[in-house]
Formats: C-alpha cells, structure tokens, sequence
C-alpha cells in the first residue's frame, strides 16, 4: 500500500505531513514507558523483521498481490506507540534508499500504514482479549483478528483522503468497494503472519511479548472450610538474555530479505491493481530518488537479478536495523534521564 508521487494534491500531502509528524511526536514521548533494556533492541529487531516480510508479496486474486503492513504485529509485540516508530522507520528506509512510496506521500503512507494500523490493530486485539478467557492461546487469535481489521481500515482511510484530496475523480463508493474488498483478503494474509510470528515469540519467550503483559490471573485458593484467599504471587524469575531471540531473529529476517524474497509474487499490490483499473494512478510522478543505487530492491551495477535482490534485502535489513536502534536507543536513553535527575 505503498503511495507513490502525484496521487494527492499539495493539500492533503501537507497535511498528511503534519498529522504524520504530530502522530510521530506523540509516539516519541510514549514509547519511554513501553521501552526497557530489553523492548528497545526487540523493537529494532521488529522493524527489521517488518522490513524483510515486506519484500515477501504474496498473491491474493485476479492478479494481485499484498504484503504485510506490520502495524499489529508490531503493536502486539513491543506496543502500540512503538509500534507506529517501528513502521515509520520501515518506511522511511524504504521511501530514501529503495525509492519505495514517495517523498511527498510520506506523511499519508505513515498515517495509513503506521498510525492506522497500529491503532485499530490495537484497539481490536485489546478488545478480543479483553473479552476471551485469560489465557495465553487467546493471544494469537487476537492479534490475527486485529491485523485482518487493520489493513482494511487503512484502505477505506486512503479511499476517503483521495476523495478529498486525490489527483484524479473517482466515484467513492466503487473506489471503496475495491480497496475494501482486495484488501479484505490481503488482511488474512496479513493476519495469519501476524499471529504466527507472534505464537512463535510467545512460545520461546513470551516475557517479550507486550500484549501479553498480565495475563495470567491471580491463583486463587479455597481451604476445606469453604474459604478463598489470593495465593501470593511467586518472585519474579531471574532475567534471562534476550540474545538468543535477536540472533535467531536476525537470521530469519536475513534468509527472508536476501533469498525468499526473490521467489515473491510479480503482481501488483493491491493499491496498484486499484489504481490502474480506476484511473487513481493518472497523475502518478516518477521517485524523486528513483535512480539511487537500492531502487526497487536492487544494486546498480549488478546484473544478477537473484543476487541483485538478495543484497538489496540484506542491506535494506541492515539499515533499518541500524536507524530503528538509533531511535529506540535514544528513546530509551531519555526515557532514563528524569529518573537519574531525581534520583
């Protein structure tokens, strides 16, 4: 759902920027309290495994592809307002070295594929939870059901923002129907890597897994009076390394980006189907960095498609590995500051 250049006008784009910038801001401020010495390298693992899953198109009907958004998956894992920092660096990476969504949409592709889908992600897998039987299977099924609402959502909202603002007339409610239903099924692809990436985390290490913070009920006892009491809660088990994940994690991330990503589906994504059949597309521009050594995941010079690829992927891995720790270290370092001071 990445939007390139041309499809929104001055307008919207400006103010995609600046909701995008302020969302941003938000985020920055409360991700101090869902980062600790251990969410903050997961976070960056995350964005990096959002990365490589991206590459990976999958085919869907008539033509079309998805991808994963990762909106949920981030959210279920290190946060919501994490969530929305792991996505947008994600993209900024892709918009600046792989000339993946424009410069001048990158405001709307924040709000769309960050924001939104974190939010109503969140919002849905919160509300499923709450609702089931406190118990660890629900987890999965929870975050399945709020990424298959998520991408949807951020469809419909990029059907409306081009209602307002897009650089060509549509009739909304086909342009609805459209986006809507493609990516109705992109969110079951989307939801079934969602919840397996997920049942595999909290299968190994479920401490890591932000949604899953509280579930277990308190145990509650009954004497052979008939009396109940709250059994004390056990001491805290010691800490155990966070290495082993992020090795392994970094591995997958690696063989996904630079080997299956080449075998990934050649059909156009589900925006881009949209917008040739409805005629969004027809003031469409070219990427501003269109001739950078990485665009459309590849490497000038190399001649090579599968190596070309592969590179690409590695090297799109190691960046966004690299400017997500940035931002959660330094996240994390401020989070730590008003402690010290008072301290």
């Amino acid at each position: 759902m990445h939007v390139p250049d041309g499809f929104f006008n001055a307008a919207v784009s400006i103010a995609a920027g600046a909701f995008a910038a302020a969302g941003l801001g938000v985020c920055l401020r409360r991700a101090r309290r869902e980062l600790d010495d251990r969410t903050a390298p997961m976070a960056g693992l995350v964005a990096a495994f959002i990365f490589a899953v991206q590459m990976l198109n999958f085919p869907v009907a008539a033509g079309t592809s998805g991808h994963l958004l990762g909106g949920t998956l981030a959210a279920v894992l290190v946060g919501p307002y994490t969530a929305v920092l792991c996505v947008a660096v994600v993209l900024l990476v892709q918009g600046f070295f792989f000339a993946d969504g424009g410069l001048t949409a990158l405001g709307v592709n924040i709000t769309l594929m960050a924001i939104v889908t974190a939010a109503v992600g969140w919002f849905v897998f919160r509300l499923v939870v709450r609702l089931a039987p406190r118990a660890r299977a629900a987890i999965p099924v929870a975050a399945f059901l709020g990424a298959v609402v998520s991408v949807p959502a951020a469809a419909l909202v990029f059907t409306v923002l081009f209602w307002i603002g897009g650089t060509a007339p549509i009739d909304i409610s086909s342009v609805a129907l459209a986006m809507g239903g493609v990516h109705v099924l992109i969110g079951l692809g989307e939801g079934l890597i969602t919840a397996l990436t997920v049942s595999s985390v909290l299968a190994v290490r479920p401490d890591l897994v932000y949604g899953a913070r509280g579930l277990t009920a308190p145990l509650v006892l009954r004497t052979a009076g008939g009396d109940t009491f709250v059994a004390p809660e056990p001491p805290p088990a010691p800490a155990r390394s966070i290495r082993p994940l992020l090795v392994g994690g970094a591995v997958v991330a690696v063989l996904l980006a630079g080997v299956v990503s080449f075998y990934a589906s050649s059909s156009p994504d589900g925006l881009e189907k949209v917008a040739g059949d409805k005629g969004l597309n027809a003031q469409e521009r070219g990427h501003a960095l269109g001739g950078s050594p990485l665009a459309d995941y590849g490497v000038k010079g190399v001649g090579d498609e599968r190596l070309a690829v592969g590179v690409a992927g590695v090297a799109g891995v190691g960046i966004t590995v690299l400017a997500g720790g940035a931002v959660f270290y330094t996240v994390r370092r401020r989070a730590r500051q008003p402690a010290k001071a008072g301290a």
